[in-house]
């Protein structure tokens, strides 16, 4: 996409470039196809697929089918790094990866998100770092590392990952920033969003209420600055991609999953268009 002006009010408005995406785990517990169906009758600019036991979630010649049919490209793959997938395309962490970048090659995804290896994969955390940044170079896709948080239980915190939850410290070139994450973590969101900088390429948009549970509510429904977010990369002209990973599986029918949706493409739109122009 590109950079478009206007007025709104007699105040100039710039949009920066930055596709919104719907991300394949907000349709849960339906399938991926149809969050590519959901994706095209609402407006989204394309898909983030979540690797997940969804066969056609692995299967690139699926997905290719499906953005054919529905005019609705892959803009990112989530590798299937969660605690939840660990037995999808087998247990090696750096095979899983590699596989997620050949399937965002093949279906000219520009992005691979990848959650921090766990506290007991210790020798594949140990060379993570590098490791990620090595994957970027030989694939030519950007591995954006994805911020977490602790886990907490009786009253006690657990450093589940390594080299940590918070990729701040870390020298990734590229990073993703979810704000259901930041909310668990009870990290600042706008904090980090500003400090990283040009490493940050790709936002997970959600809201959190601050409890222990990631909760991945739809945008203005919780506590996170997702509009001050919004903003900030507005300003900036960003050109990564803003992803609408919420949870709907409360809704009970269709039409409800499908005005969730609607309501977190519609914050995306508003607020990165909410600054304007000197």
């Amino acid at each position: 996409m590109t950079e478009r002006t206007g007025t709104v009010d007699g105040l100039a408005v710039r949009v920066p470039g930055a596709p919104v995406a719907l991300s394949s785990a907000s349709v849960y517990p339906q399938t991926c196809a149809d969050a590519f169906a959901f994706a095209a009758d609402l407006g989204y600019d394309g898909v983030e697929v979540m690797v997940w036991t969804d066969p056609v979630s692995q299967d690139p010649a699926g997905l290719a089918r499906l953005v054919d049919h529905y005019d609705v490209p892959v803009l990112a793959v989530h590798a299937p790094t969660l605690l939840v997938t660990q037995r999808v395309w087998g247990r090696e962490p750096w095979a899983k990866l590699r596989r997620s970048c050949e399937m965002a090659l093949e279906l000219g995804a520009g992005t691979v998100v990848v959650h921090p290896p766990f506290r007991w994969q210790r020798e594949y955390a140990a060379g993570f770092v590098d490791g990620v940044g090595e994957l970027t170079e030989q694939y030519g896709v950007r591995v954006a590392v994805e911020n977490m948080y602790p886990w907490r239980a009786r009253g006690r915190e657990l450093h589940a990952y390594l080299p940590g939850w918070d990729p701040l410290p870390h020298p990734y070139a590229h990073v993703t920033l979810d704000l259901s994450h930041t909310a668990t973590a009870g990290a600042d969101a706008f904090a980090m969003a500003r400090d990283l900088g040009e490493r940050l390429v790709h936002l997970h948009l959600a809201d959190g209420s601050g409890s222990a549970k990631d909760e991945h509510l739809v945008p203005g429904q919780g506590g996170q600055p997702c509009g001050e977010v919004l903003g900030l990369l507005a300003e900036r002209n960003w050109t990564g991609t803003v992803v609408a990973e919420v949870n709907t599986r409360r809704a009970k029918t269709r039409e409800q999953r499908e005005a969730d949706l609607a309501e977190a493409l519609a914050f995306a739109r508003l607020h990165l268009a909410s600054r304007t122009v000197a």
